[in-house]
């Protein structure tokens, strides 16, 4: 027997091992298991604006890794040129938040774990995965950063502004300053002593503010 006749009778025949039912149920937890992830995905979302698009991504690449891994695990010379072809994809989409590429390599995992055919593992490790984010992501702070951003009409103006601040918040930090020919503008790092933010009020009654602005900080600072 040849190495020729090997490669067939092994591999060549394996191509139906995969049974339609097999499909069925692993597409099928595929497609709920990434419901389950987008909707963790929308209830611990912290970002500035939310995408539906990304959520929806969350879902199709469940199913799509569940439909890899099938057409990989059911022939050997399939796989290898399944390693080929995706060996040329080139991902050029940006991902600002880091909590977006867990949600992404989530969705791969569970396709994977799936078409492996360890549907308990998937089911139990997506569940506590997502409590685990609905526990720790949601969780309110007293600590949160805001970015506060003051137009100051001249020094004096900066000198008072900041020493109010002081006596109001539990910490500041200066970011950045910008000055030109009739205003300063400052941006300040602080921390709230509790969730009253009528000290904004207040500052931009200070003589020589023309203006205050309270953002949350999620971490993508902008100077």
């Amino acid at each position: 027997m040849s190495f020729q006749d090997i490669f067939k009778s092994s591999f060549l025949e394996n191509v139906s091992a995969v049974t339609i039912l097999d499909m069925v149920i692993a597409l099928g937890l595929a497609f709920g298991i990434g419901i389950f992830i987008f909707l963790i995905y929308k209830k611990t979302f912290r970002g500035v604006m939310y995408s539906s698009g990304f959520g929806v991504t969350l879902i199709a690449l469940t199913m799509i890794s569940t439909l890899v891994i099938l057409a990989v695990t059911s022939n050997v010379v399939l796989s290898l040129g399944m390693v080929g072809a995706l060996s040329i994809v080139r991902f050029r989409t940006a991902i600002k938040e880091p909590l977006d590429i867990a949600f992404l390599f989530w969705s791969i995992a569970v396709g994977i774990v799936l078409a492996a055919g360890m549907i308990p593992l998937a089911v139990f490790g997506s569940v506590f995965i997502g409590l685990i984010l609905l526990i720790f992501v949601n969780k309110k702070t007293r600590d949160t950063p805001y970015i506060m951003v003051l137009q100051c009409r001249d020094q004096a103006a900066e000198t008072a502004v900041t020493e109010f601040l002081k006596n109001h918040v539990s910490k500041l930090i200066v970011k950045s300053k910008t000055v030109t020919d009739d205003h300063i503008e400052m941006n300040f790092e602080i921390r709230l002593k509790d969730e009253d933010t009528s000290f904004v009020n207040s500052a931009s009654k200070i003589e020589g503010i023309s203006s205050a602005v309270l953002v949350s900080y999620n971490g993508d600072y902008m100077g």
